[in-house]
């Protein structure tokens, strides 16, 4: 990801993908799972993944029409949630 200054685990600045792609603010399910990761080395089904962290209330989706949207800023909450759990988990 590209480069941005933190401030209490929120991120500001531009993000960019692997290939140098910018990531937008509102990411639809593939681009979530893309940024995500979860297409590199995850679960066999990410769209499942995906629903099972909005079910135990982890992830917040938007829906626009018929579908799910994830913000930008959603998806690196939820990140730190994770970061933070792990981290619990381990000491």
């Amino acid at each position: 990801m590209g480069t941005g200054m933190t401030n209490n685990n929120l991120y500001f600045g531009t993000m960019y993908y692997s290939d140098s792609s910018p990531v937008p603010e509102l990411l639809t399910e593939s681009e979530a799972i893309r940024f995500l990761r979860l297409d590199v080395d995850g679960p066999k089904n990410p769209a499942a993944t995906l629903k099972h962290y909005r079910d135990l209330g982890y992830l917040r989706a938007t829906r626009v029409g018929q579908y799910n949207r994830y913000l930008k800023t959603e998806l690196i909450r939820f990140l730190n949630l994770l970061t933070e759990r792990n981290d619990k988990n381990i000491s």
